[in-house]
């Protein structure tokens, strides 16, 4: 097979990739290890930013987003058994969040690539790619037949633990890397949201996060130790410590459900420098990693795709080469502002192991501060929303 693009990874990056070129006249093979019931069942973070649904809309992607998706105004911080509401349109005029579902995104993705007729397969295995920097290729198994993908530049979506970023040769590529003390316990629950907009919370037994995947479904989590053993954990007591975490002075508290999914997510910080070794580069999880704190994982991967498909673009539409040199510096301007702002929520809204009670009055004085100071919220607001600036959004030229 030959194509202008091999794309390996079937996740959000690849298939908004997969979309972009495709927009640009540009060919591409998509390729996933996994099968496509697996892709688009696994759940995944929900939270769009504003720049993310503005491409997803202008590329043609937004419709079932803009009917089907939850428009969210602001946020809550909970502390101290108060609730104090971030509000995004007095702060950050015309952004917002959308809580969309990862599964709900993939599913049109793979909608509109099948739609084009370009190529997207599913449970490939033996994966290898060699000659990247010269003659790029991909050799792989489909259906028990052996292939090769001959192309010009390969992009490695494939995640922290895919082939892309581990067939890099030893030493050009560093890696800075966190390991977080703590854990999120999640849960998905058959109960209509209690509240319209997310809430997160800090409380004396630790962080709690309340939000929801649609007028039906709630997704919540707990602060928990990442050897932590489900089993410890029946549905009971899993709803008793939500709502003591969560429940606020004003009478709120989320709605008990059926829990239909729960499962622990560990936290880790993780960023590949560069994201590009010759003709391969690295976008989404396969380059970096962020706490989900901040609901960033999904938004980064396709801030970073737009900024190698506009290049990629570049390049075969004039021939230019110094938006590719330049995409690992692009992207990485960005990558690093939302490991700092990442870093910053979940310090301000975590109990470490370690954590006196000096530590925890400190926390809550600083969401009292974060939370009474105009300028503190419009930081906080302008960071969760994804706001366009020299530092997030890199130059056209």
């Amino acid at each position: 097979m030959r194509t202008q693009v091999g794309i390996i990874g079937a996740g959000p990056a690849g298939l908004v990739l997969a979309h972009l070129l495709h927009r640009d006249g540009i060919d591409s093979i998509v390729i996933e290890n996994r099968s496509r019931d697996y892709v688009i069942g696994r759940v995944r973070a929900g939270v769009l930013e504003q720049s993310t649904v503005d491409l997803l809309v202008e590329t043609g992607l937004g419709e079932r987003l803009r009917r089907e998706g939850m428009r969210h105004s602001g946020i809550h911080l909970c502390f101290g058994r108060r609730r104090r509401r971030i509000d995004f349109d007095d702060l950050t005029p015309g952004r917002a969040i959308t809580i969309y579902g990862q599964n709900e995104l993939v599913t049109d993705l793979i909608g509109a690539r099948i739609a084009t007729g370009g190529p997207l397969h599913f449970n490939v295995a033996d994966v290898r790619i060699a000659n990247f920097d010269s003659a790029p290729h991909i050799a792989l198994r489909i259906d028990e037949n052996q292939h090769e993908i001959a192309c010009d530049f390969i992009a490695g979506c494939d995640g922290s633990h895919g082939i892309s970023r581990a067939s890099i040769p030893a030493g050009a590529v560093r890696t800075f890397e966190r390991e977080y003390p703590f854990a999120w316990l999640g849960i998905l629950a058959e109960a209509a949201p209690s509240c319209d907009e997310i809430v997160y919370a800090l409380h004396a037994r630790g962080f709690a996060l309340f939000s929801m995947r649609s007028p039906s479904i709630t997704r919540l989590y707990l602060q928990c130790s990442p050897d932590e053993d489900l089993e410890r954990w029946p549905d009971h007591r899993i709803w008793d410590e939500l709502i003591a975490r969560l429940e606020s002075s004003d009478g709120w508290r989320p709605r008990r459900g059926k829990i239909l999914q729960k499962g622990i997510t560990g936290m880790r910080s993780l960023v590949a420098e560069p994201m590009r070794c010759a003709r391969l580069f690295l976008a989404g999880d396969a380059a970096h990693i962020v706490p989900p704190t901040g609901a960033k994982g999904l938004n980064l991967a396709v801030a970073d795709v737009r900024i190698l498909a506009r290049a990629l673009a570049a390049y075969y539409r004039e021939g230019r080469e110094d938006l590719l040199e330049r995409y690992s510096e692009d992207c990485l301007r960005r990558v690093w502002n939302v490991q700092r702002f990442s870093w910053w929520m979940t310090s301000m809204l975590h109990r470490a192991p370690d954590a006196t009670e000096f530590d925890y009055r400190r926390q809550l004085a600083e969401l009292d501060y974060f939370t009474s100071s105009r300028a503190a919220m419009t930081s906080l607001a302008e960071n969760y929303t994804g706001w366009k600036s020299a530092v997030n959004e890199p130059e056209s030229t």
